[in-house]
């Protein structure tokens, strides 16, 4: 089987098999595509030392968070050629996946969403938009994919809640408070004319009536923290890991937090309960009588 058949094949084995969704389907053939690249043969018959020899040669250029997820898409590749006949074994089971620090991704504080949420100009069309999508991305902890995807018959605005079809095409129910309800209507109300009818639902438009996309809603929140002051290295995910912390902080249930940010494993939840260990920490640090 060709280089470009087993890529085109194993694309479409992600996607309805394995219902993966497409911004990860596309990292992963990306992956697979640069390590055919490298290994010039046929990547189906690679050795464990070829993946070796691979990731070494990329260890200056990714961080061994990156090398981790490049040898997760090597391993989703093996496997489905070992699915396919292809070859009797995955040639990653013999390599070690690099040692990760434990990660705690940046964290505003409560008066910093504030801050960022309040310094939107809403005197346009434009602003009222915005300031609905960092209600929402803030006051439902959704991924950024989610906010883009989200639709108006997602949306129960009166009896509170969010409809959101998450990764693996997930459906779950997101409560939703007041501030983030006023925010969607009040855009609703001056929401772009939809450039088309497979625009109709899309809830977040841009200017030219068209679904808004991932990077422009990550522009929009550096440009937006920037003008509150603050200068944080911050994304839409930003807010996701904010909002999850604070309810944490709060005192929510561990489970109910898992839910509602969709989870698989509350062991990937429990990264919260870190951030707000550390926050005491460097408390205790600051005051500590034999700093």
């Amino acid at each position: 089987m060709e280089k470009s058949t087993q890529l085109s094949n194993f694309n479409y084995y992600l996607r309805i098999e394995r219902k993966m969704s497409p911004n990860t389907v596309a990292s992963y053939c990306s992956d697979v595509s640069d390590f055919s690249s490298f290994c010039s043969g046929n990547p189906a018959r690679a050795t464990s030392e070829d993946v070796t020899e691979y990731l070494k040669a990329r260890s200056e250029e990714l961080s061994k968070r990156s090398q981790a997820r490049v040898l997760s898409s090597l391993r989703s590749f093996f496997d489905w050629t070992v699915l396919e006949g292809l070859r009797p074994d995955n040639p990653c089971d013999n390599v070690d996946s690099p040692k990760l620090g434990k990660y705690l991704p940046e964290v505003l504080s409560v008066e910093e969403v504030d801050a960022i949420i309040s310094s939107v100009d809403c005197s346009t069309p434009k602003g009222i938009r915005d300031k609905a999508i960092l209600e929402t991305l803030y006051g439902s902890g959704l991924r950024v994919s989610e906010a883009v995807s989200l639709r108006i018959s997602d949306l129960y605005l009166n009896e509170g809640f969010l409809r959101i079809i998450g990764k693996g095409d997930k459906q779950r129910i997101v409560p939703i408070g007041g501030s983030e309800a006023d925010a969607i209507e009040a855009y609703l109300a001056v929401r772009e004319f939809p450039a088309g009818p497979e625009y109709d639902d899309i809830l977040f438009l841009n200017r030219f009536g068209k679904s808004l996309s991932r990077v422009s809603m990550f522009k929009m929140i550096k440009e937006q923290a920037i003008a509150a002051g603050v200068f944080k290295n911050i994304s839409p995910h930003t807010f996701r890991h904010s909002f999850a912390t604070h309810l944490i902080e709060n005192g929510a249930d561990l489970r109910a937090v898992q839910e509602m940010l969709g989870h698989e494993s509350i062991l990937t939840t429990e990264i919260y309960t870190h951030i707000d260990s550390s926050t005491w920490q460097a408390a205790v640090l600051e005051h500590h009588p034999r700093k």
